[in-house]
């Protein structure tokens, strides 16, 4: 099997320079980051991201539109997607998991959090 390959999108950029920095560094993963959610669905088909961790909240698409973004392509659809926002009111988790999401963690996020996360989103596959 080769590196899991993770999307990382988020608006802060010292945010997924760290995200990049933790997972890359704790080995079997490549991550591709994105500062915005516009061109999601393009960046899928091209990179073809086993897992997306995604904001919630980021200018022009949030993350809630960039799930139905994804989910109503054909060939992005099936990949799982995993929240990662500041936004820790059960009302926003709700909404999230409405649109597919396979978790949600809130910011401040730990890395072996971060990775038991996206190991148990692979199961999903």
């Amino acid at each position: 099997m080769g590196k899991i390959r993770v999307m990382a999108v988020d608006d802060e950029d010292d945010f997924l320079k760290l995200i990049k920095l933790n997972l890359e560094k704790e080995g079997g993963y490549e991550v591709k980051t994105l500062p915005s959610a516009r061109d999601i669905v393009a960046q899928a088909h091209l990179f073809k991201p086993d897992v997306i961790l995604l904001d919630m909240v980021m200018p022009s698409v949030g993350g809630l539109e960039a799930c139905e973004m994804l989910n109503n392509d054909q060939a992005s659809k099936g990949i799982p997607i995993i929240i990662l926002s500041v936004l820790s009111k059960d009302k926003d988790k709700i909404l999230a998991y409405k649109k597919g999401i396979i978790n949600y963690l809130t910011k401040p996020i730990e890395k072996k959090d971060l990775i038991a996360a996206i190991k148990n989103a692979l199961e999903y596959k």
